[in-house]
């Protein structure tokens, strides 16, 4: 059996305004093509350079939408550490993130609170730049635990209400 870290951060440390820390990470074309082949896209664009370029007039191959999702995803839970239950996401795409690039994530708690079951609830508002120029925006909610014997995971039914 796994043991969960000691350390977890609780919702009473996350205030409105909060800056969660920053994430850079350079783009390859190694990265573009497992993202695509994780989530099962074939389409071209996604790992043929010359289709992309040639056929829909981009510079390169570009990441996918399933890619871009499970790095916000890393992002908010790289934040909140084990115990930060994802409740849901949703994002825009604005730009193409392509090799070369580095995408540089930055984010921002701009709402908090405890429903009626007694779960914290952090509402996070996330960009995807590069060369500070948005890509894609991201509006998070995750529970986070609101005590050291609080864990979200381990809500069911009427106690988890996402």
């Amino acid at each position: 059996m796994t043991t969960l870290p000691v350390d977890r951060l609780l919702h009473s440390a996350v205030a409105v305004g909060d800056l969660l820390p920053e994430l850079a990470y350079p783009v390859t074309a190694t990265t573009v093509v497992l993202g695509a082949i994780a989530s099962r896209d074939w389409r071209p664009m996604h790992h043929d350079k010359d289709f992309a370029v040639d056929r829909n007039g981009t510079r390169d191959i570009f990441l996918n939408t399933p890619n871009q999702a499970t790095w916000f995803e890393r992002y908010v839970t790289d934040w909140t550490g084990p115990y930060g239950r994802l409740q849901r996401m949703t994002f825009r795409m604005l730009g193409s993130v392509f090799p070369g690039d580095t995408m540089v994530f930055r984010g921002v708690a701009s709402e908090t609170g405890v429903d009626e079951t007694g779960c914290g609830w952090v509402a996070i508002d996330i960009s995807l730049s590069v060369d500070d120029d948005a890509k894609t925006t991201c509006q998070a909610r995750v529970a986070l635990p609101l005590s050291d014997e609080d864990n979200p995971w381990e809500r069911r039914g009427d106690r988890w209400r996402p």
